[in-house]
């Protein structure tokens, strides 16, 4: 039973570092970085989440640096976008579907692992939030973006916040599957998806500040 679900847990972090790596190689492509410093942003987005939660929960040395597994998801990739982004650069939206796939799967992982080693439930979900966002905002702060979480025409931490709180309530109660893992990743991802296509947004540190270049009229997503 815990080979099974550590196998599981592996193969849900390998997913969500290979989400995470296509959208730092499609950001890296549209600053028209070179193929090596493609493989580095998609290295530092996708690996840079998990470091930061098994340096918290003092696991040890991060299993981005102690299972190879870890180095293949950036790898692939930067050669993919290498190859297929001259026919999918029009899709600019692609990098914000595998960013939000990258933070379905990450804050399930990062709160499991939390609630594995023995935190306090709440420290869980904080746990879970930091490992999903952790990565992005790395990437950004690299490329020289405006990071997504600090966006105020953005929502970006919020359905990490859901996807963890459901996990952390789910394991709690012992009612945490497969299916119910798939189902919470799908309103995570779908959370994070509509409210970047509606622009969905909360309200701004002080009541009656308006967000700078946020025009009424502006509708549907940038591309």
């Amino acid at each position: 039973m815990t080979f099974s679900f550590s196998l599981v847990m592996v193969w849900l972090d390998l997913a969500g570092v290979f989400f995470f790596a296509v959208s730092g190689s499609l950001l890296a492509a549209r600053k028209q970085f070179d193929i090596v410093g493609s493989l580095l942003l998609a290295s530092v987005v996708s690996l840079g989440g998990g470091v930061i939660r098994d340096i918290i929960i003092n696991a040890g040395p991060p299993a981005a640096f102690t299972n190879p597994a870890y180095l293949a998801p950036p790898l692939l990739a930067t050669v993919l976008v290498y190859f297929l982004f001259s026919s999918v650069q029009r899709f600019t939206s692609l990098l914000v579907l595998f960013d939000a796939g990258g933070l379905a799967l990450f804050c399930i992982t990062g709160s499991l692992k939390a609630l594995a080693a023995g935190m306090h439930p709440v420290a869980a979900v904080l746990l879970g939030v930091t490992t999903a966002v952790g990565g992005g905002l790395l990437r950004d702060i690299t490329a020289n973006e405006v990071p997504q979480l600090f966006d105020p025409k953005d929502i970006y931490a919020l359905p990490a916040f859901a996807g963890a709180a459901l996990t952390v309530a789910l394991s709690v109660t012992g009612v945490f599957t497969a299916v119910t893992a798939s189902a919470v990743a799908a309103v995570v991802f779908a959370f994070r998806v509509t409210a970047w296509r509606r622009h969905w947004y909360v309200p701004l540190a002080v009541r009656g500040w308006h967000r700078l270049g946020l025009d009424a009229a502006e509708s549907g997503p940038k591309d």
